[in-house]
């Protein structure tokens, strides 16, 4: 008489030190053969405090303290806080720093997006080629950036009431002949990787979010959109001068891994033609709102939130009348839609739980704040 074969659960330990946890961020896996069967995500690692140093400090003495979010996308950090400052206090943004602050926003978001595919197929074995080419996109983007703030990972530029300073001469040419590159780029990366059959055969249908769940938990960004729901809150609720530009948001409808490959793809090209019209359009004028050094806004709270990169980003700052914020506190876009891993992974194999991660496109110091 044949009996039925028993299995017996063993626990795997993925991280904090794992090279494709995208930071020090440790996965207790319950596996059944290699069938994983519960994930339990274990955060704080690289935990700094950042809301209560905030706290410590003036409205305008906080902003690189933003920039450590995450440090992918220091640029929509500032311009996420510098939103809910300009909220609390009622300042108005000079037209030529609005154009700024979105062109700045846009080149993060490709930057952001680029390596987000980069990475995302080091995870699944193609070691280095893709990812040092992304590098290497990045680094044309990290020169304007640094032309125009001086820095190229912690600008300090977006601040309160505008930018640091005007942009230097020759940025706006130098602007549009990189958005030309860009074009050429996602390009390049569209036909070499997008039909490569063994990322097809790791990436569709694996790690599905369903539409309703990727609500129930407040994913938001590009992964919420490649399961189909078109929320961007650059339309919701427009900000800044997003309401002038003509372009899409795209939305995918399976919720795998290739479809949020594939939206990455298409929000690049979106950007780039955000981009094209902002560099066409920008004004002369002012760059910086008077704004004194230490800015005390009345009493009262808001709540301001910007599309970054990775998803909504917010800040939700309660004002006393000093010049420090009484209460400090984020919305992290990486926190958030991490919170979901645990519905993505159960029933697939180990192999799959990297890629799975990687397509989600965390980064900890978002995360553990």
């Amino acid at each position: 008489m044949a009996t039925a074969l028993k299995t017996q659960e063993i626990m795997l330990n993925m991280g904090p030190q794992h090279p494709s946890t995208h930071g020090v961020f440790r996965m207790v896996l319950t596996l059944e053969g290699e069938t994983i069967v519960d994930l339990k995500p274990i955060y704080g690692y690289l935990h700094r405090g950042i809301e209560k140093l905030s706290e410590g400090r003036t409205y305008v003495q906080a902003v690189p303290i933003t920039d450590r979010l995450d440090y992918m996308c220091a640029m929509t950090n500032e311009f996420a806080y510098a939103v809910a400052v300009e909220k609390l206090a009622d300042i108005e943004v000079p037209e030529r720093a609005e154009y700024i602050r979105v062109i700045m926003a846009e080149f993060t978001r490709i930057l952001n997006h680029m390596m987000a595919i980069g990475f995302l197929f080091n995870d699944l074995g193609a070691y280095f080629t893709p990812v040092l080419y992304a590098f290497r996109a990045r680094e044309h983007i990290l020169d304007l950036f640094e032309l125009a703030s001086g820095s190229r990972m912690m600008p300090n530029y977006i601040r309160p009431g505008g930018v640091a300073g005007d942009l230097p001469e020759g940025f706006i040419p130098q602007a549009r002949k990189l958005v030309d590159h860009l074009w050429k780029f996602a390009d390049e990366i569209d036909t070499f990787l997008s039909e490569n059959e063994i990322f097809l055969q790791r990436a569709r249908g694996v790690g599905i979010l369903p539409p309703h769940t990727a609500i129930a938990y407040g994913v938001t960004g590009p992964v919420l959109r490649a399961s189909g729901v078109k929320y961007d809150v650059r339309r919701v609720e427009p900000y800044s001068i997003y309401d002038r530009f003509d372009f899409e948001i795209p939305t995918l409808p399976n919720g795998d891994v290739y479809d949020r490959y594939m939206l990455r793809l298409l929000e690049w090209r979106q950007s780039l033609r955000i981009l094209e019209q902002a560099l066409e359009q920008i004004p002369d004028g002012p760059v910086k709102a008077k704004v004194p050094p230490r800015l005390r806004p009345p009493k009262g709270e808001v709540y301001g939130r910007i599309e970054a990169p990775k998803g909504e980003l917010g800040f939700y700052l309660v004002s006393d009348g000093s010049p420090k914020p009484y209460r400090f506190k984020i919305r992290p876009t990486s926190f958030v839609n991490l919170g979901v891993l645990r519905e993505l992974v159960v029933g697939h194999k180990v192999a799959d739980v990297v890629i799975i991660l990687g397509s989600i496109d965390i980064t900890m110091g978002e995360v553990d704040r």
